[in-house]
């Protein structure tokens, strides 16, 4: 067996060039065809290179929130799945989602107009709907005893998922038919930006979500055998836990304000690089951010070209492709 480094530069390698490929790719393909030398051809001036401007106005940023969407949702599936000992568990999970498809519906419902730090109305609303479900779930689970109850946890998101989809349906029936189609589109999950501003801003939510869960690896595969085994083991469970629940609920909400909720990639994609390298989690987490890069950006790809000129939802893809994978998963653990 290969060293554990040569194998995360293995992994690394591996699905970097494939993300390389399919990013670079992605924004050439469309409705209009591009040429790629016409996009990088520096004697054209960009405003006369229509090339140029398809593929970096039009496309490319859509393809890097595909690229960070996709990354993100695949990292916080991972840290779930280990923290509930539960193959099952996604980004969903916890009722963040939900939170966050609530305070979207809210903006949009009472036409919030708030702009701060490159943030509008409804990315904002999105954010503190997910940290407000963080804090509810959260609260839930440590209210009774010292530390965290992740059976509690689990059950309170599950609660707080079904509570959120209530007041999100009465949202919508207090709306007008113009903001409900902006809603049912923005809960179908939708990557169309119309910039990077939206992806900039969430840089430091990412950074911060990211640098919790790259110290994670060791404790997820000890905390994967059980609480107790963990903490023979050496592992502060409280604090692991705790550190994961707040790492990936923290990346689940800022992908969610991106992009809406778009579902099944927390789970196909972490079952998928398992499928491929293993279950080490030294290895597994960056998969998983490479390949749900990936994964998202090609779905992105078969929404907006398959029914050309019309565009599909992102998440309706996602969900076709996941419906089946989910059903296959439960009878092969079955």
């Amino acid at each position: 067996m290969k060293p554990v480094r040569a194998r995360i530069v293995a992994v690394l390698a591996g699905f970097g060039t494939l993300l390389a490929v399919v990013a670079l790719a992605a924004p050439l393909i469309g409705s209009t065809p591009i040429s790629i030398a016409r996009v990088f051809d520096r004697t054209i001036p960009f405003a006369d290179n229509v090339d140029a401007q398809i593929f970096f106005i039009a496309r490319f940023p859509r393809v890097l929130a595909a690229a960070v969407v996709g990354g993100t949702l695949a990292v916080a599936g991972v840290v779930f799945q280990a923290l509930f000992r539960n193959p099952l568990a996604t980004p969903d999970t916890l009722g963040v989602s939900a939170g966050a498809a609530l305070g979207a519906m809210v903006a949009i419902t009472f036409h919030l107009d708030v702009s701060v730090g490159g943030y509008s109305s409804i990315p904002l609303a999105s954010l503190a709907g997910a940290f407000g479900a963080l804090g509810i779930v959260y609260a839930l689970a440590t209210a009774r005893r010292r530390g965290l109850s992740t059976t509690v946890l689990l059950l309170a998101g599950v609660t707080m998922t079904a509570f959120f989809s209530a007041l999100i349906m009465f949202t919508q029936y207090l709306a007008d038919f113009t903001d409900t189609l902006r809603m049912v589109r923005w809960l179908m999950g939708m990557l169309d930006i119309g910039g990077y501003t939206p992806i900039v801003a969430v840089v430091p939510l990412l950074v911060a979500a990211g640098a919790v869960c790259a110290t994670l690896p060791r404790a997820l595969d000890l905390l994967s055998l059980g609480a107790d085994a963990a903490a023979a083991r050496g592992v502060d469970v409280f604090r692991t836990e705790r550190a994961a629940l707040f790492g990936a609920s923290l990346a689940t909400g800022a992908a969610v304000s991106i992009s809406g909720p778009v579902g099944f990639i927390g789970i196909i994609v972490p079952h998928m690089v398992r499928l491929m390298i293993g279950s080490d989690h030294r290895l597994v987490l960056p998969g998983s951010a490479l390949f749900g890069a990936s994964f998202l950006i090609v779905c992105d790809l078969i929404a907006r070209t398959l029914f050309s000129p019309i565009e599909v939802p992102v998440g309706v893809v996602t969900a076709i492709l996941g419906g089946p994978f989910f059903l296959w998963l439960l009878l092969r653990r079955a």
